[in-house]
């Protein structure tokens, strides 16, 4: 299985011409490399300068960062599915934390998934714990978002799903912990197994688990490698080009 990086912009850069600058750095680079899948999930004012861009072998998939459950009607200031799949948008990143704070329930994410890959993209479902308690209750939330998140699935949609986990306490600038490796990777077995009885086994061996929570050039061999995560979503460290192309590099010869 390829590695997957998602970079993640969230809500930068504030201008076109510094988007561009980031895309182009990053284009430019990755369009060589064979054992790993890039995604950019710009602002979604961007989505469409980028979309004309993704014709062709660019190296690099176009993702959004949200997205409503209908196809159309009045819903001020979102953006469908139909939408996204005629900006040929490849991925969409579904129940992150801070859609989840802004109010996002399980029920929506539930909504939103079906949608998606109804329009022929892939989910990219984000679980993760506000707090770590060393009695290991937290998992129960993690089970929910999964089991919620994926109600009603068919065993035919796990082919184009992925799953993100984020443990809440260890994002951004404010994170009171870091992840490790090895606490990445005992989660990433709890959500293997979760995805297991909804799906089957067989099913769930082939569902990409990503890490995300403060990726970096200096940790990412590491979750890659120790914590054997699938990819990693990148949230900061995918606004600087050179940065994010290093990730994806280090991805890229961990795949081989």
């Amino acid at each position: 299985m390829k590695k997957l990086i998602v970079g993640n912009w969230k809500m930068n850069p504030t201008s076109l011409a510094e988007a561009k600058k980031i895309y182009s750095g990053v284009k430019t680079k990755v369009g060589s490399l064979r054992n790993v899948n890039v995604v950019i999930c710009p602002p979604a004012v961007y989505l469409g300068v980028f979309s004309a861009t993704t014709k062709g072998k660019t190296g690099l998939l176009l993702g959004a960062q949200d997205t409503h459950w209908q196809e159309s009607g009045a819903s001020t200031g979102n953006i469908s599915p139909l939408m996204l799949k005629d900006l040929r948008t490849s991925y969409v990143l579904v129940g992150h934390s801070e859609r989840r704070v802004a109010g996002e329930t399980d029920e929506v994410v539930n909504f939103k998934i079906k949608a998606i890959q109804e329009y022929k993209m892939t989910p990219i479902l984000c679980v993760g714990e506000k707090e770590r308690d060393e009695s290991g209750h937290y998992l129960a939330v993690i089970k929910r978002q999964i089991e919620d998140g994926l109600e009603g699935l068919s065993k035919k949609a796990s082919e184009k799903l992925v799953i993100a986990y984020e443990p809440v306490w260890a994002i951004g600038k404010d994170a009171k912990g870091v992840e490790t490796p090895e606490g990445f990777n005992h989660n990433m077995i709890f959500i293997r197994k979760t995805l297991s009885n909804i799906f089957g086994q067989k099913e769930a061996i082939k569902i990409p688990i990503l890490y995300g929570g403060s990726v970096s050039a200096k940790n990412a061999d590491s979750f890659l490698r120790d914590g054997r995560a699938d990819g990693l979503l990148v949230g900061r460290d995918s606004l600087t080009a050179s940065s994010f192309v290093e990730i994806v590099k280090i991805a890229n010869n961990s795949s081989k």
